[in-house]
């Protein structure tokens, strides 16, 4: 019966692992589709986000039915626990990567970012699909280590945010208000894509050690 439930668990991982598979290459796209002005690739991310959202079901069905058949302890538990947390953050990146998309229709067949912050935010997407992939390989591995790494991209990222807030809010900005208006939701999409990212990797984490990195009783 253990080894049953078990496989089962370890079925549940595989569902969140393609979770982040599928909300990398939902970014990849989305960014692709910003950049480039490709509506076709922004209408590609838009119809595809069911398939994340019913992905999220499927994990969060599959977990209940696992807190219901046995009641689990410990790693189990946790684990468990941990993959109904991950999978809404997972959700919640594919949400983002289909607000870029939305974007970059919106304002089709006109780009959405002027030429200088290109190169931000092509940084930015690269950055994105990386923590999500990482993500993936943290889950299939459990590697405590990998897993707090993506703190360090992470950081990354937010440093990108940062300097971009800055070139928009310079007196010097001529681009307009729209314009500035656009790159600011656009940079915190992918900040917060980020930050779930991250958020996966701790619950990693915590099915490992029993301890939430961040919660002021473990050394990061």
């Amino acid at each position: 019966m253990r080894e049953a439930y078990h496989l089962e668990l370890g079925k549940l991982a595989d569902q969140l692992a393609g979770m982040c598979a599928m909300v990398a290459e939902a970014m990849e796209s989305a960014t692709r589709a910003l950049l480039d002005t490709d509506l076709a690739v922004a209408e590609q991310v838009i119809s595809g986000d069911e398939k994340i959202d019913d992905a999220r079901s499927s994990c969060e069905e599959h977990a209940y039915a696992l807190l219901a058949l046995q009641a689990p302890v410990a790693t189990d538990l946790r684990t468990v626990l941990a993959a109904i947390h991950a999978a809404e953050s997972l959700e919640r990146m594919g949400d983002l990567a289909l607000h870029v998309a939305k974007a970059a229709r919106r304002r089709h067949p006109a780009p959405v970012l002027p030429e200088p912050v290109h190169g931000y935010f092509a940084e930015m997407g690269r950055i994105a699909v990386d923590l999500a992939r990482k993500a993936e390989t943290v889950i299939r591995t459990q590697d405590v280590a990998a897993a707090r790494a993506l703190e360090d991209a992470d950081d990354e990222m937010d440093d990108l945010h940062r300097h971009l807030f800055s070139v928009i809010m310079d007196k010097e900005w001529p681009h307009g208000v729209a314009s500035a208006v656009d790159v600011t939701l656009l940079g915190r999409f992918y900040e917060r894509y980020a930050d779930h990212a991250v958020s996966v990797a701790k619950r990693v984490v915590f099915v490992v050690t029993g301890r939430m990195p961040g919660s002021g009783d473990e050394d990061l």
